[in-house]
C-alpha cells in the first residue's frame, strides 16, 4: 500500500521503516529539515536497537523516502499521524500543538476515501475533535494506539502483541479492512485485533500506562516499607510475583519510571480526568507519580547519608544516564535526574551512560563525562547504578573495587549481587533491601 507518516521522531521514524519493510511504498513527513536529511541518509536520529538496518534497507529498496514537503503524501492511501505529544508547559496536559500542525498540513492534500490514522498518544476526545475536520474532505479517520517499548520498537511494531482499531462506526467494516491490509503480516501470524470506538482507542494506551505506572509504584510503596522494617523487596516481588492475578513483570523496585510516555501520560490522563469532571476516578495516579519522584530523592538522600551529610566535593561515579537500557532517551529520566540532584549539593559528578552521553551534554553541560564506565569509577568515593546497562549489570566487584577510593555502591535498579559485592568488600546498598 502507498502510505504516509507525518511526524519522523521516534515513533514516526519507527513506524515508517517498519512498515517500507513489509512492502508497503512509504512517505515520512517532518518540518525538520536537519531530521529528514539524516534520515534520508539512512542515519537514525536517536539510538534504537534494529532500526539502523530496516531503514537502511528500506531506503536502498526505493520503498521509503523522506521529505519536509506535506504535498508529497497526496498520493497516499493511509496517512498515519505519529508526532509527540509532550506535557504542556503550563499544566500537566497534553500538549496538542504537533497533532494539530500535522493534520492542518495533511489536509489540503487529501482525497476522498483516502484514511487518517492517529498513532499519537492523546486526550480521550481528541479523535471526535479531528474526525470534524477530516471528514469533509472524504476521507475518514481511524485511531490506532502505538504499543512500543523503547529498545524493541522495531519488534513491537512488525510483530505487535495486539492491534487496536478506533473508528467511526464499528458495524462498518470499510476502515477495518484498509487497516487489516496494512497490517497483513502481523495478522497472518495471528496478532489480536480488537475494533473499538474512537473513545475507547484513545483511553487503551494511557490506561495501559496507567496501570505499568501504578504496579511499579506500588512496589517501589513496598520499598519503602522494606526500608524500616528489615524486609527485601525483592525477595518480596518474586513470592507476589508467583500470583498468576499480579505476575512478576514491572515489580522491579528501584530509582521509578522515566521516558518519553509513562510519566508525561499519566499526568495529561489525571488532566483530561479533571476537566471532564472526573478527577477523583484517577486521583490515585497522583499518588503514584509522587512515589516514582520519591524514590529519586531517596537514592540521593541515601549517598548524602554515606557521606555523613556532607557531600561537597566527594567525587560520586553515576553509571547511566538514559531512562531505561537499550535507549538514548533522556526524557524525564531518573538516572540524568539524580546526578544532576548530586551535583547541586557539591559532589564531584561523573557520569557516563553507552549511548545517552550526547543527549545529556546538551541538556547538562554542567555535569561532567567520562568516555568509560572504567574512568568514571576510578578514584569514586561512591559508585551509583541507575540504569541497567547490560555492561554495569556484569562489572566484576572485584576488579572494580581496585578502581575506586571507597568501595560504596548504590544499587538503584538492584540489578547487582548483594552477595557478591559484600564479599569483595563492598558496602552494598539497594533499593528497599
Amino acid at each position: 500500500m502507498k502510505l504516509s507518516v507525518f511526524g519522523c521522531g521516534y515513533l514516526g521514524a519507527v513506524h515508517a521503516a517498519a512498515m517500507a519493510s513489509l512492502g508497503h511504498d512509504v512517505i515520512g513527513v517532518d518540518p525538520d529539515a536537519a531530521k529528514i536529511a539524516k534520515l534520508s541518509a539512512g542515519q537514525t536520529p536517536f539510538f534504537e536497537p534494529g532500526l539502523p538496518e530496516i531503514l537502511s534497507d528500506a531506503i536502498a529498496s526505493g520503498r521509503l523516502r523522506f521529505t519536509t514537503d506535506p504535498a508529497a503524501a497526496a498520493d497516499a492511501d493511509v496517512h498515519f499521524i505519529g508526532v509527540g505529544t509532550p506535557q504542556r508547559k503550563d499544566s500537566a496536559g497534553a500538549d496538542m500543538t504537533y497533532v494539530n500542525q500535522a493534520i492542518a498540513d495533511l489536509l489540503p492534500h487529501l482525497k476522498p476515501g483516502s484514511l487518517v490514522v492517529g498513532k499519537s498518544t492523546v486526550p480521550v476526545g481528541t479523535a471526535t475533535r479531528l474526525a470534524e475536520l477530516v471528514n469533509p474532505t472524504g476521507a475518514r479517520l481511524a485511531w490506532n494506539p502505538e504499543f512500543l517499548r523503547e529498545g524493541f520498537a522495531v519488534k513491537d511494531t512488525i510483530e505487535p502483541d495486539r492491534l487496536v482499531y478506533g473508528v467511526a462506526d464499528e458495524t462498518n467494516d470499510e476502515d477495518t479492512a484498509i487497516l487489516d491490509e496494512v497490517y497483513a503480516t502481523a495478522l497472518s501470524t495471528g496478532t489480536p485485533r480488537i475494533v473499538t470506538g474512537y473513545a475507547t482507542a484513545e483511553l487503551v494506551k494511557v490506561a495501559a500506562n496507567s496501570f505499568l505506572a501504578t504496579k511499579i509504584s506500588f512496589i517501589n510503596a513496598m520499598a519503602e516499607i522494606a526500608e524500616v522494617t528489615g524486609a527485601d523487596v525483592t525477595q518480596l516481588a518474586d513470592a507476589i510475583g508467583h500470583d498468576a492475578r499480579i505476575g512478576r513483570r514491572f515489580l522491579n523496585a528501584g530509582v521509578g519510571f522515566g521516558g518519553g510516555c509513562l510519566p508525561k501520560d499519566i499526568r495529561a490522563f489525571t488532566a483530561r480526568a479533571e476537566e471532564l469532571g472526573k478527577g477523583e476516578s484517577v486521583a490515585f495516579l497522583k499518588q503514584v507519580d509522587e512515589i516514582n519522584l520519591r524514590r529519586r530523592q531517596r537514592i540521593v538522600d541515601l549517598v548524602v547519608d554515606s557521606f555523613e551529610g556532607r557531600p561537597f566535593g566527594r567525587r560520586v561515579a553515576v553509571l547511566g544516564l538514559a531512562f531505561k537500557p537499550d535507549s538514548d532517551d533522556i526524557r524525564d529520566s531518573p538516572a540524568l535526574d539524580v546526578a544532576v540532584r548530586l551535583k547541586g549539593l557539591g559532589a564531584e559528578v561523573i557520569s557516563h551512560d553507552p549511548e545517552a552521553m550526547d543527549n545529556a551534554r546538551r541538556m547538562h553541560p554542567q555535569l561532567t563525562y567520562a568516555d568509560t564506565a572504567e574512568q568514571a569509577l576510578t578514584g569514586a568515593e561512591a559508585v551509583v547504578v541507575v540504569t541497567e546497562w547490560r555492561e554495569y549489570r556484569d562489572l566484576d566487584p572485584a576488579a572494580t573495587a581496585a578502581l575506586v577510593d571507597r568501595p560504596v555502591v548504590f544499587d538503584g535498579r538492584n540489578v547487582l549481587d548483594p552477595t557478591a559485592w559484600r564479599t569483595a568488600g563492598w558496602t552494598y546498598t539497594g533499593m528497599g533491601r
